[in-house]
């Protein structure tokens, strides 16, 4: 009797044990005639349709949701790209409910979404480049600064920023890196390790009251580079404030001014800016430098949370040289991946 419950009826009358793909023929097979004659299938999924309508209007005119109210619109922008996940969701509830009107309704978010993120799936990395660079946030509360100086040092960097250094731990960086960069610089929280010579060091003033970004004259084979490394600071998602950013807001702002006083034509920014290249409020800063990540990167390049990382707020970005490749490095006992870029500072031939 139990044999009988997984026997079928053959095609040529007899009968067989039921294959797998016979029961998926049989579903697809129900799925597509459900739909035939079936005058319903433009009239269902209204609420659906809505929402599909709405996702795209958010993410097409991202840069228009006001920041007056906790900072919407910067909120928005920082997780812009993971609006995407809804796209499949919205496709699997329109063919569930048979609804064909919800289906084509789908195709709109899908075709803003590629066009404003479809050029970070492709790899863009090339094989060029004279100068590496890497930043990253090593946490104050590191637990084992020495393994973290040693794990970033392997990626070949010439010139290193690390970010949010206590004092108390600054002694074992410098230790760790010390033969790998004869050259090195601590202004405050941050600091800057080099192979190669470094001159006019100085600290940037963010408006914050105590030193987190300094300025440094990389001395590289090509020529002088000037290398700005920055901790803006921190944002919060509060539900009774919102997206609490304006002193970051207010120091990208500084940043900014001193970038674009900046006497030298070749920049390179490295830091945590706590901020994505889709939010407005550092337009101060990414409207005159490039992303390595964006220019010359793999995918996304979400640095932070390192344990499941959402967004890329540890940047590297440059003006007067050529990204040729952009990506992120394995994970330390920090909370933010290190990121690292290769670019190319004689581009002149």
């Amino acid at each position: 009797m139990a044999q009988q419950a997984y026997m079928t009826e053959t095609a040529d009358g007899g009968s067989g044990p039921e294959r797998p793909g016979s029961r998926l023929r049989r579903l697809a097979h129900r799925l597509s005639t459900g739909w035939r004659g079936d005058p319903r299938v433009w009239r269902r999924g209204a609420v659906l349709t809505a929402l599909a309508l709405l996702l795209a209007l958010v993410m097409l005119v991202h840069a228009h949701i006001p920041n007056a109210v906790g900072n919407l619109g910067s909120l928005t922008e920082t997780f812009l790209p993971w609006l995407g996940l809804a796209i499949p969701v919205l496709l699997v509830l329109g063919a569930v409910r048979k609804s064909a009107i919800a289906l084509i309704a789908v195709l709109l978010p899908a075709i803003v979404w590629l066009n404003l993120f479809g050029g970070l799936l492709t790899d863009k990395a090339g094989s060029g480049g004279d100068l590496t660079v890497a930043t990253h946030n090593v946490n104050a509360d590191n637990p084992d600064p020495a393994a973290t100086a040693t794990g970033v040092a392997a990626s070949g960097a010439d010139v290193l920023a690390l970010e949010e250094l206590p004092a108390s731990a600054v002694p074992v960086y410098e230790k760790a890196l010390a033969p790998a960069y004869r050259h090195h610089a601590v202004v405050g929280t941050v600091g800057l390790w080099s192979k190669y010579p470094m001159t006019d060091v100085r600290a940037v003033d963010i408006k914050l009251g105590w030193k987190r970004a300094m300025r440094a004259t990389v001395a590289t084979p090509e020529g002088p580079v000037a290398v700005y490394v920055a901790h803006l600071p921190s944002v919060r998602v509060k539900i009774e404030a919102g997206f609490t950013a304006r002193q970051r807001d207010k120091s990208a702002d500084a940043l900014g001014e001193a970038i674009a006083d900046e006497p030298l034509p070749r920049v390179v920014l490295l830091g945590d800016l706590n901020g994505t290249m889709n939010d407005r409020s550092l337009n101060a800063v990414t409207s005159q430098l490039r992303s390595t990540q964006g220019a010359a990167g793999s995918g996304f390049g979400f640095s932070w949370p390192a344990s499941f990382p959402m967004a890329r707020i540890d940047q590297i970005m440059v003006r007067g040289a050529e990204p040729e490749s952009s990506w992120t490095l394995p994970r330390t006992d920090s909370d933010h991946l290190p990121v690292a870029a290769r670019v190319k500072l004689d581009t002149g031939s």
